[in-house]
């Protein structure tokens, strides 16, 4: 690993700590699924940011991230926690994305701690659109959960909620403009 990692992915790896660490602290206002998905995102992240990735790995850990986001639905329909959990989905449906396309990249991996994944080509790919698309959807996402107050939620939960939500967005934010 290079000592050296560009401040788009140190970003990426605090978004992640913070992020699971907020999820956990919540407590019980996170169900199970909630919590898995986003210890799976924490990893995800960091292990992108760390750049110790090759291309098989990416693809491993984008084939975990579309497992886990699978997961973080299950069950919720109908709960209050529901929207946090689609939210999560989302964050893992989009950087599942963006490893399976650096992991196609010719870049991945070379040690430099910047793959050429989305910069490389300008966002001309299919997985590049959606990773973009994506990314916008979970910025958006968490405006327009701020603005209100979740259910059945007090004090530190509603903060840590809050924190996580917003710190996820901001991971996969350093994700798509360092990737």
């Amino acid at each position: 690993m290079d000592p050296l990692l560009p401040a788009a992915s140190w970003l990426m790896a605090v978004a992640a700590l913070v992020s699971a660490v907020a999820c956990l602290a919540a407590g019980r206002a996170v169900p199970w699924q909630g919590r898995q998905a986003a210890l799976v995102m924490a990893a995800g992240m960091l292990l992108m940011a760390t750049g110790s990735l090759d291309p098989l790995g990416g693809i491993i850990v984008g084939a975990l991230l579309l497992l886990s986001a699978m997961l973080g639905t299950m069950g919720v329909r109908g709960m209050p926690s529901a929207s946090a959990c689609c939210h999560r989905a989302l964050g893992s449906l989009v950087m599942a994305a963006c490893m399976f396309e650096s992991a196609s990249t010719p870049a991945f991996g070379t040690g430099t701690g910047v793959q050429s994944g989305h910069g490389g080509h300008g966002f001309d790919g299919v997985l590049s659109a959606f990773v973009l698309v994506g990314a916008l959807g979970v910025v958006g996402w968490a405006v327009a959960a701020s603005g209100r107050r979740p259910r059945l939620h007090r004090g530190g939960a509603v903060r840590s909620l809050m924190v996580e939500s917003w710190a996820m967005a901001g991971g996969v934010v350093a994700m798509c403009a360092g990737m």
